[in-house]
C-alpha cells in the first residue's frame, strides 16, 4: 500500500475556478420561444430515460438566469461554463431558422455573469443536436460540418464580444461511443463498425472549421481562446510487470483520448496504434470487418492539426486494463484487444462507471503533457470533474462528494506544483442537479440540490458548495500550511 500525501499549497495566482452546466440538463423550456426539438427531447419523449423522465422543464434555468447567477456568486467562482443549445438558436439547425428570443436568453445569461465578474466559458455543442439535423443522419452526414461552422460563426459574432473562451465540443467520445456505437444515448445508433468512426471524423472536421472561422474572422477583434473538451479516463496495466498489459493500457487511452487528441494536438491524423490495430483486425477478420476508420486527406490533416488554444479535459475515473483477445467483435475492447476492470478497493459512486481514483488525474495530466503538449504547447483546462450521488433523503450532506472533490483538486495541484504541468482551470461538475440523460433525475451531480417535485425548482446549496467556496477563497489549500504534506485518509490500491 502506498500512502498518498495531501499537498497543502496554493494554486498559482489567476487560477480559474469554475462550475458548469449543460443546456439540455438544466434549461427546460423545450419548445419555448420557437426552440427546435433536440435528440435528447426525442429520447425523453420516447420514454427512454429513467422512469420516463424528460428534460421538458429540468431546472427551468431558461427562466432563472438571475437565480443561477446568484448561486454562482455564492460559490465565489470566477468562471462559469455552460453550453448553448444549437436548436434554441437555429431550431432547424440552419441559419435560416434563427430564433432571436433563443439568442436573447444567452445574451441575458452572459451579461448577468459579466456584471457579477464571472467569466463565461461557452461550449458550442454538448450532445443536444437539433432533431432536424438528426433526421438527415446527424453527425454521420458530412454536410453537418458546414452546418456546425455556420452555427459557430453566428455564436462568435453574436456573443464573442463578451465570451472569451469557447469549447467547440464537449466529450465528443461519448457522442461517438454511446450515441452511434452502443446506442445507449440518442440517436440510439448501434453501429460500432462504421457510424461511430464516421461521427468522430465529422466532429474533428467540424471542430477544425469552427476554429478556423474564429481564427480568420474574430480572433483579432475579440481576442479570445478556442479549444475542445475531451473526456478521458486514466488507466493502469492490470499487471505492471507484463509488457502485454502495458501495451493494452496504452491502446485503451489511444482508443479514447488519442482518437481525438492526436489529430488536433499532434499531426492531424489518428494515432498510429489505432490505425495499426484496425488494419490488423481487417486482416484477421476477412468475413466481418469490425471497424472501418475513415482517412483524412493531406489537406484535411493540415486543417485539423493545431486547432486548439488549450486542451480541455473532462475526467472522472480510472481503470485497470489487461491484454485480451478481442476477436472480430466491434467496439473498443474487441478491436483494441483489451479488457477494463476496477479495483474492488476503489470507492464507488451512484454511477456504475465512476469510481473515485484521484491519483489517476495527476498521472493523466502528466501523460497529456508529454504525449500531446510537447508538439502544441498549450495549457490544460480541467473542463469537467465531479461525481453523482443517489437521489435519497440525505441530499445536502454530501460528504462523499467533498472527499472526491478535495482529493481530485489536490491531485491537480500536485501536477502543477510538483510536476510543472500547465493546468490553468478546474471545473467542478455541476452547479446544480439536472437531467442526467438516460439516468434522468436519479443521479445527482450538483453542488446545489434541486427540488424537482416543486414547480419552482428551488435550489439549495449542499455541503460541497460551502466546501468549494472555501477552497476558492483560499485559492487552494495553502492556509492549511504547517507541514506542506500531510497524510490523507484515502483508499489506495496495491497497483501503484
Amino acid at each position: 500500500m502506498t500512502v498518498y500525501l495531501f499537498l497543502n499549497e496554493s494554486f498559482p495566482s489567476g487560477f480559474q475556478w469554475a462550475s458548469s452546466s449543460e443546456s439540455f440538463k438544466v434549461e427546460g423550456g423545450w419548445v419555448e420561444d420557437g426552440k427546435g426539438e433536440t435528440i435528447w427531447d426525442r429520447f425523453g419523449h420516447d420514454g427512454l430515460a429513467f422512469e420516463n423522465q424528460t428534460a421538458d422543464l429540468a431546472c427551468d434555468s431558461y427562466h432563472k438566469v438571475d437565480y443561477d447567477v446568484y448561486l454562482l456568486r455564492g460559490l465565489h467562482v470566477n468562471t462559469y461554463q455552460f453550453s448553448i443549445s444549437w436548436a434554441r438558436i437555429f431550431p432547424s439547425g440552419h441559419r435560416g431558422s434563427q430564433s432571436e428570443k433563443g439568442a436573447h436568453y444567452y445574451d441575458k445569461l452572459i451579461n448577468a455573469l459579466i456584471e457579477s465578474d464571472i467569466q463565461p466559458v461557452v461550449t458550442l455543442y454538448h450532445w443536444d443536436l437539433p432533431q432536424a439535423l438528426q433526421d438527415y443522419g446527424g453527425w454521420t452526414n458530412a454536410s453537418i460540418v458546414e452546418a456546425f461552422k455556420d452555427y459557430a460563426d453566428f455564436c462568435f459574432s453574436r456573443f464573442g464580444d463578451r465570451v472569451k473562451t469557447w469549447n467547440t465540443l464537449s466529450s465528443p467520445w461519448v457522442v461517438s461511443h454511446a450515441g452511434y456505437g452502443t446506442g445507449e444515448h440518442p440517436p440510439g445508433v448501434k453501429d460500432y463498425v462504421v457510424a461511430s468512426y464516421q461521427v468522430t471524423h465529422n466532429m474533428l472536421k467540424s471542430h477544425a472549421e469552427a476554429f478556423h472561422v474564429y481564427n480568420d474572422k474574430y480572433r483579432k477583434t475579440q481576442g479570445g481562446k478556442i479549444g475542445i473538451a475531451l473526456n478521458s479516463d486514466w488507466v493502469e496495466p492490470m499487471d505492471p510487470s507484463r509488457p502485454e498489459d502495458i501495451a493494452a493500457a496504452d491502446r485503451y487511452l489511444q482508443f479514447m483520448l488519442g482518437w481525438f487528441a492526436h489529430p488536433i494536438f499532434v499531426n492531424g491524423d489518428y494515432p498510429a496504434t489505432l490505425k495499426t490495430q484496425i488494419e490488423q483486425k481487417r486482416n484477421e477478420c476477412p468475413l466481418s470487418d469490425p471497424a472501418r476508420l475513415p482517412v483524412f486527406t493531406t489537406e484535411e490533416s493540415q486543417r485539423i492539426r493545431g486547432t486548439a488554444d488549450y486542451l480541455g479535459l473532462n475526467h472522472y475515473t480510472s481503470r485497470l486494463v489487461n491484454n485480451s483477445v478481442g476477436g472480430c467483435t466491434p467496439g473498443p475492447q474487441g478491436v483494441g484487444d483489451f479488457q477494463a476492470h476496477v479495483d474492488p478497493s476503489w470507492s464507488s459512486t451512484a454511477s456504475a462507471w465512476i469510481y473515485s481514483t484521484p491519483w489517476g488525474l495527476r498521472r493523466l495530466l502528466n501523460y497529456i503533457s508529454t504525449e500531446y503538449l510537447n508538439v502544441t504547447k498549450v495549457p490544460i483546462y480541467i473542463t469537467g470533474n465531479g461525481m453523482p450521488t443517489e437521489y435519497s433523503g440525505d441530499t445536502l450532506n454530501d460528504t462523499n462528494r467533498i472527499e472526491y472533490m478535495k482529493s481530485y483538486i489536490n491531485e491537480a495541484l500536485k501536477a502543477i506544483f510538483l510536476d510543472g504541468v500547465d493546468v490553468q482551470q478546474f471545473t467542478v461538475q455541476s452547479l446544480m442537479d439536472g437531467f442526467e440523460g438516460k439516468q434522468g433525475y436519479s443521479q445527482r451531480y450538483g453542488l446545489h440540490h434541486v427540488n424537482f417535485e416543486n414547480a419552482d425548482r428551488p435550489r439549495t446549496p449542499k455541503q460541497s458548495a460551502y466546501f468549494y467556496s472555501e477552497v476558492i477563497k483560499q485559492n487552494g489549500f495553502g492556509s492549511l500550511k504547517g507541514d506542506v504534506f500531510k497524510g490523507a485518509e484515502m483508499q489506495l490500491t496495491p497497483h501503484q
